[in-house]
């Protein structure tokens, strides 16, 4: 069905124009009901969708801006791996005072999820401890000496309390206006410890300098396993030390 199950969100919704940035995914604004939206078409199972749409729902419902799903016709939140959700407007953080509004709307994520049950077929850094795979990432993909070093830096994140994280905080991603932070693009959203998402820019988050540098490489060594071999991912394992 694909592009088709669009119609079950009215016999009006059409595709308008397709936007950049997917990498996993096709996404395109669309028209339902009149008004503008944005429409995520991709290869994710029903469980995947339905704890992300989950997800959105709950955080809009306690404050935060999000791209909350627009339910088809007969109430379904998605269809077919097609997910419609609402068009939000805003620019990238530029300043450092923007960051550290970010910083703000990352944390009030953190606080909102603890105790949220991984998205299926995930795995949190820590869990890569002793596991190889999970979802995008195969660590058997990696050089051994490679994998030695990620895990050196994820096993610094051991113990600590976790929730959800965004896990792709980028300005590409965060949409900002005068009266609040919007955090679009949840295609990477799973349970892991906070700090992969507090390395910011002007270290926006407040970190001391331990912690700091915790982060950088705990996310450093995450970008470089789930991009694994691209040319951006062998640059982030350069950035991790060495064990």
């Amino acid at each position: 069905m694909r592009w088709n199950a669009l119609e079950y969100w009215g016999k009006d919704a059409s595709r308008l124009q397709r936007l950049t940035g997917g990498v996993a995914n096709e996404v395109w604004s669309v028209q339902v009901g009149g008004q503008l939206a944005v429409a995520r078409l991709g290869t994710r199972s029903d469980a995947d969708l339905e704890w992300e749409t989950e997800l959105l729902q709950h955080l809009d419902r306690n404050g935060m801006t999000v791209p909350l799903p627009i339910p088809t016709m007969d109430g379904r939140m998605f269809v077919d791996g097609l997910l419609v959700m609402r068009y939000l407007e805003g620019g990238p953080p530029e300043t450092e005072g923007d960051w550290r509004r970010v910083a703000d709307t990352l944390r009030q994520l953190h606080r909102l999820t603890q105790g949220w049950p991984q998205r299926p077929g995930w795995r949190s850094s820590t869990d890569l401890l002793q596991v190889d795979r999970g979802t995008r990432i195969d660590l058997t993909a990696m050089p051994p000496e490679g994998v030695a070093r990620c895990r050196a830096a994820w096993a610094r994140l051991a113990g600590r309390q976790t929730c959800v994280v965004h896990g792709d905080a980028n300005p590409r991603n965060i949409l900002m206006s005068a009266g609040r932070v919007a955090l679009i693009d949840w295609d990477e959203s799973h349970v892991d410890v906070p700090d992969l998402d507090l390395e910011l820019p002007h270290n926006a988050a407040d970190l001391d300098a331990q912690a700091l540098d915790i982060a950088e490489q705990a996310y450093a060594a995450w970008e470089a396993a789930v991009c694994w071999k691209d040319e951006y991912a062998v640059k982030r394992l350069a950035q991790v030390r060495a064990v």
